[in-house]
């Protein structure tokens, strides 16, 4: 039996399966603890992985070599590709998965790395030696494991207590115990903590929904899936999901439970999400609405568990019970258990570093809903990076951080750090200033070669990143050289309605016609079709269309990147550890108490900071003679 490692991980959720993975991969002697080996990568809430800006997290996990986006693609019953009628910076990949199956497939995955290895317990404290220095973790049965570098992604768990209506149940999810111990601990150590709130639906037997009277939705063609890797498939029937509304009854009688509603009788005092409110808050804050969007998502391939999505409530039971029943298609409906809410601690992020390490306890790094965060892909996407940046410390190598321009992880990370939080935070497509250069066509582009050189993305993943390289600039560059004449396309142009050639041009400029794409060109000028046919089919799709973006939004792109560009100059202006804000007298009380607070390590990462001006900016830039 093995008790000391490199790195230790605490809770086995989507970050901790990320973390521990990372570092396992990296080389790092890797320890995962979770309390219940049954449950890794439990989808808590939503069995569904992506979603707006989502979609492009996992697509970065897997362009670096993370897991979640290979498991999602082989369990997925669901796929759909958002916001299509929008612009490329917009569209989001989502599936829907099997829930047992993705769980299932995350421990083999787990089981079967190499420098992995699981513990069944729950950790209870840290521990330190003689000089202060973080050496491991004590667990509830007493077992003593000793690492330098701890990842804790202790989700719901730390304290967790759920409520239904005016009953309260301790734990960290439904039918699971709670985690005592380590916010008191990292409380007495100075660590500022508090408490927020998150909230889940009921779950209803489909064999007692009308799905005559719900709306089908079902999924688009599996072409867009999460994997970069070429193979990684769904093996799985694929099955719909359906949409369903409130109405006014429905409304009425959830007002009728407001006064024994949690959230509103002051049981619960944290903080809620914002984005993915509760069927109570919806009904409160949009007084004047009668009709509320539901979805009815399957929980697995064959199971007859449903999600009701959009129905996150903390009524009584009998209030959601009476509630769903005005709904036509679910009038009979039976649930398997109800909707509750769940208050948790976290701890403020702007106590951590961009590498996700915390500044009071060197070797300590927070991952997940701990940092205040909501959401499995955020949740992931965090724990690579503290997975990464512990193993490579833990093996004497440099870490590495994620920028604002070059991911939308790194946008998450420097918001959490630079910002905080006064609620869970979830990630849009809106919150990224460069969304532009963060699509989801090249998360590969932009970060398999980090991936790679850290020892995490594999030489295959890098491989086929350069081939893909390699055959859309190709395809780019035979566009912007190969002339087409007017009669090769007159009936193309005659066909889709647009301005027909007077003379030669190149197929560049065919191709940004909005009328216009690769595909349809390809049928009507042979050396276009003649490059396509090369590549393999497994690809094809994927490299022609990321060349069709980069040839029709080139503009859009350069302009983007010349802005970043000249940002990220800040980024390279790095301030001393030991400059004293308070004697800078040309900067404004409060711009010196929030650089005093947060110590940026960059005049780039000061400017983000709430409340530092341009001005602040400029005297900091002054004094280092820049």
């Amino acid at each position: 039996m093995v008790f000391d490692y490199d790195v230790i991980v605490v809770g086995a959720g989507h970050a901790g399966c990320e973390a521990a993975h990372a570092a396992a991969v990296i080389g790092a002697r890797t320890l995962l603890i979770t309390m219940d080996m049954h449950k890794i990568a439990q989808m808590s809430c939503n069995p569904a992985v992506g979603g707006i800006a989502k979609g492009q997290i996992v697509r970065e996990i897997d362009a670096m070599g993370g897991m979640m986006g290979i498991i999602t693609d082989r369990t997925a019953i669901q796929f759909r590709m958002l916001n299509r009628s929008k612009g490329p910076a917009m569209w989001s990949p989502r599936a829907q998965a099997d829930r047992t199956k993705f769980s299932e497939l995350w421990r083999t995955v787990l089981e079967n790395t190499d420098n992995l290895r699981m513990w069944q317990g729950s950790v209870v404290s840290l521990t330190f030696d003689e000089d202060g220095k973080l050496c491991g973790v004590v667990t509830d049965e007493g077992a003593r494991f000793s690492a330098r570098k701890v990842v804790l992604t202790n989700g719901t768990f730390l304290n967790g207590l759920m409520h239904i209506g005016r009953c309260q149940i301790e734990g960290g999810r439904i039918a699971e115990p709670s985690s005592r111990g380590l916010t008191e601990q990292l409380r007495g150590i100075g660590f500022a903590t508090a408490r927020m709130k998150t909230g889940t639906p009921p779950r209803i037997d489909g064999r007692t929904v009308d799905f005559t009277k719900a709306v089908p939705q079902p999924g688009d063609p599996t072409d867009h899936l999460f994997s970069y890797l070429p193979g990684v498939a769904t093996t799985l029937r694929q099955r719909e999901c359906y949409t369903v509304y409130t109405n006014p009854e429905t409304c009425r009688i959830l007002r009728e439970g407001l006064p024994d509603s949690p959230l509103y009788n002051g049981q619960i005092q944290s903080i809620g999400p914002r984005y993915c409110p509760s069927i109570e808050t919806k009904i409160v804050t949009f007084a004047e609405k009668t009709e509320h969007q539901l979805f009815l998502e399957p929980e697995g391939e064959t199971t007859t568990e449903y999600y009701l999505n959009g129905f996150s409530s903390s009524m009584p039971l009998d209030i959601q019970v009476r509630a769903m029943s005005t709904i036509p298609a679910l009038t009979d409906a039976c649930i398997f258990r109800p909707g509750y809410a769940i208050e948790y601690d976290f701890f403020d992020p702007q106590q951590l570093y961009h590498t996700l390490e915390t500044r009071l306890v060197p070797g300590l790094y927070f991952a997940g809903q701990i940092n205040g965060t909501t959401g499995y892909e955020e949740a992931a996407g965090q724990g690579l990076v503290a997975g990464a940046n512990a193993a490579l410390a833990a093996l004497g190598r440099e870490q590495f951080t994620l920028r604002r321009d070059q991911s939308y992880i790194g946008v998450l990370i420097d918001d959490l750090i630079t910002k905080g939080v006064d609620e869970p935070y979830r990630m849009f497509t809106s919150r990224a200033e460069y969304r532009i250069l963060l699509r989801q066509d090249d998360a590969d582009m932009r970060l398999t070669p980090l991936g790679y050189s850290i020892g995490l993305a594999s030489e295959e993943r890098y491989r086929l990143m350069e081939e893909k390289r390699h055959l859309r600039d190709g395809l780019i560059k035979l566009s912007d050289t190969l002339t087409v004449h007017p009669a090769q396309v007159e009936a193309l142009l005659n066909e889709v309605g647009t301005t027909p050639l007077r003379q030669g041009t190149k197929l560049t400029d065919l191709v940004q016609r909005p009328q216009l794409d690769i595909r349809k060109l390809e049928k009507y000028i042979p050396e276009l079709a003649a490059y396509i046919a090369s590549i393999s089919e497994n690809r094809r799709d994927e490299i022609v269309e990321a060349a069709e973006i980069l040839i029709k939004y080139r503009g859009y792109i350069a302009r983007e990147q010349l802005v970043a560009d000249k940002l990220r100059r800040l980024e390279d202006v790095r301030l001393p550890k030991d400059i004293v804000y308070a004697d800078i007298k040309a900067i404004s009380t409060e711009g010196r108490q929030k650089l005093e607070r947060h110590r940026p390590a960059t005049v780039g990462e000061a400017s983000r900071i709430p409340g530092i001006s341009p001005s602040d900016v400029n005297i900091l830039l002054l004094l280092l003679n820049r």
